[in-house]
């Protein structure tokens, strides 16, 4: 569809793997910048007919040729740097799939550039301190701008479900969590973390952290082993006094994404990674296994997760035409930041730390890609 025939126009500042680049340990090493990688923010509006992705825009030229060749984007509408972009482009959606610490100028010169977008499609975890997040999401209000955040297990349809589910009473009132999945914590349990947020609809109150100093992503991303974005863990105590654990402190190759929810009228096991979601009711005092109402399998990778770019891309258009409220808003993916930021503080102070946080802790940056 070319953009005379679309309803609204989108452009991407960063041609990065999740862009539509394809990621090493994800995709196979010849897919990358040579396919058109699905789950991702081109994939997302490739597949819907109401947005066309007019313009791209990287400081790196070799990439931005590479992305704009795979992705079919005329070479006049490849811009080296975002700056020119954001002047020459009217756009409806701006998606932001920088390093996480380049997130806040990114989304904020967008928001008050002559693109004059609707909606900007930041990719997560919002920020990589608490003060840029909180600086994104005013300055977006203050210009009417919707800020979607790419935690993409909002934008699958069991995950949904099984919110609903949870909230009409499903397990009654949950108490404890353990949780488990891969380092590190910004680049990849921050999903895990806001799944769960999303789940309870909660917030943590107190926060007690573990960091064991490893990465993957130097080799997968190329990356800087210097940042500070490692495996870990630790205890949460939500506003509402649920006890949840959390262990991400094991490398891709060996983790499996496991999540245990125990109520109060019963208890859940889900696994992404296993393809293994399970349920049972409490009956008379006892644990009796049950089919999850409404879903029939259990959530997986090569499905749930592809399907959600393309969700995502329709419910961007749904709060283009006013028809939604934001499913992952940056208030929303401020809760899981203040919890990852919390285990570090936890971990170098050697004590607990109460959220939200307050100043200077709101500064605390903690660096990744």
């Amino acid at each position: 569809m070319s953009p005379a025939e679309s309803r609204y126009t989108a452009g991407i500042i960063g041609t990065g793997g999740i862009a539509g680049m394809g990621i090493l340990g994800m995709h196979d090493e010849e897919q990358i910048g040579a396919e058109k990688v699905k789950a991702s923010h081109a994939g997302g509006y490739l597949a819907n007919d109401d947005i066309d992705l007019v313009a791209i825009a990287d400081v790196d030229e070799e990439k931005l040729a590479t992305f704009g060749e795979a992705w079919d984007i005329p070479e006049e509408n490849q811009y080296l740097g975002h700056q020119d972009m954001l002047a020459e482009c009217d756009l409806d959606v701006i998606s932001v799939c920088t390093p996480s610490y380049l997130h806040k100028n990114h989304v904020i010169e967008s928001a008050k550039s002559q693109a004059d977008p609707d909606v900007i499609w930041c990719e997560k975890p919002i920020a990589t301190c608490i003060s840029d997040a909180e600086e994104m999401i005013e300055c977006c209000d203050s210009m009417d701008t919707e800020l979607v955040i790419n935690h993409s297990f909002r934008f699958t349809r069991k995950l949904r479900i099984l919110e609903e589910l949870i909230d009409d009473g499903l397990l009654g009132n949950v108490k404890a969590v353990n949780a488990q999945f891969r380092r590190e914590l910004m680049r990849n349990s921050t999903h895990l973390l806001d799944m769960l947020i999303y789940l309870m609809d909660t917030r943590a109150s107190k926060v007690s952290g573990y960091i064991n100093g490893e990465n993957d992503a130097v080799e997968a991303l190329d990356g800087d082993s210097t940042v500070d974005d490692a495996g870990g863990g630790g205890i949460v105590i939500t506003d509402d006094g649920t006890f949840i654990t959390i262990d991400c402190t094991v490398a891709r190759e060996i983790s499996s994404m496991g999540v245990q929810l125990i109520g109060t009228k019963g208890k859940l096991y889900l696994n992404n990674d296993d393809g293994e979601w399970r349920y049972w009711n409490l009956e008379n005092g006892e644990h009796v296994e049950r089919e999850i109402p409404e879903i029939e399998r259990a959530w997986s990778w090569d499905t749930d997760y592809e399907s959600a770019f393309p969700t995502a891309t329709s419910h961007i258009v749904d709060l283009l035409e006013g028809n939604a409220q934001n499913w992952s808003s940056g208030t929303d993916a401020l809760r899981s930041l203040e919890i990852i930021i919390g285990f570090y503080l936890s971990h170098y102070t050697g004590g607990q730390v109460e959220t939200p946080l307050e100043s200077p802790l709101r500064d605390v940056e903690i660096s990744s890609w």
